[in-house]
């Protein structure tokens, strides 16, 4: 089994180094991440640049580029091995609901979408590291079982681990993707030569975050799986547009 190891907060992030110590004895774990925080970033591939992998002393590599990036070029040439799995992670902070579309931790995940086995993101709900041994725990878990499921390609699991001591979590369960109200309003700030900028505010709170929810699960002590994939087509959409198109005509 050789898995590759990617995240979004950078190769140095605590989370990373935890995930790779909860699989480094289970596979062949190979890590390539972004040289710096990409939080955010998404899906995006870095186009106008070349990039330059740089393997660090603990062996991991070390990329100028964005999450998808890494696992990119690790699937498409830069490693000598062929990959299994792709799990990405952990992430300090939550990716729940709305939170996937600009996720850099799930778009490494989805990157991997190509493999014939689902791919893992992993993210715990704070943005300090106290409770890494929980995800951490969970994330070997649930990729040690992965052999056992039944899922169509291109499945992406994400997971969100609550805040807590393993002791405390009441459980795993799975999840839909809730939905997030509208984010506050960005935060303008002028220089000291009087240029305006902004700073992109905080996310909005859960506004369908009831019973079911990724939301709900891990604010009542539960992990939350909830099972992604790449088609965002609305099929159900389908019956009101095909008679408005052809009223077009």
């Amino acid at each position: 089994m050789r898995i590759l190891i990617s995240n979004d907060d950078g190769v140095a992030a605590p989370g990373l180094a935890a995930l790779h110590a909860a699989l480094a004895d289970y596979a062949l774990c190979t890590v390539i991440a972004p040289d710096q925080d990409k939080s955010g970033a998404s899906s995006s591939l870095t186009l106008d640049r070349p990039l330059h992998p740089s393997t660090l002393p603990n062996g991991y590599i070390s990329l100028n580029g964005t999450p998808t990036d890494c696992v990119h070029l690790g699937l498409n040439g830069l490693l000598s091995h062929e990959t299994d799995l792709v799990v990405s992670g952990i992430n300090l902070g939550a990716n729940l609901g709305d939170d996937v579309l600009y996720s850099g931790t799930v778009a490494a995940a989805l990157e991997g979408r190509f493999l014939a086995r689902p791919a893992f993101a992993f993210s715990l709900l704070s943005r300090l590291p106290d409770n890494l041994p929980t995800a951490a725990y969970f994330a070997r878990k649930l990729v040690e079982a992965h052999e056992q499921l039944d899922l169509p390609p291109r499945t992406v699991l994400n997971v969100n681990i609550p805040n807590l001591p393993l002791e405390h979590i009441r459980g795993i369960q799975l999840t839909r993707l809730g939905h997030r109200a509208r984010a506050a309003a960005p935060v303008k700030v002028v220089n000291p030569r009087g240029k305006e900028g902004y700073w992109i505010s905080v996310a909005g709170d859960a506004e369908d975050g009831g019973p079911g929810t990724d939301f709900h699960a891990v604010m009542q002590g539960y992990v939350s799986v909830t099972p992604l994939q790449l088609d965002r087509t609305f099929a159900d959409g389908f019956n009101s547009l095909q008679p408005w198109l052809e009223g077009l005509l």
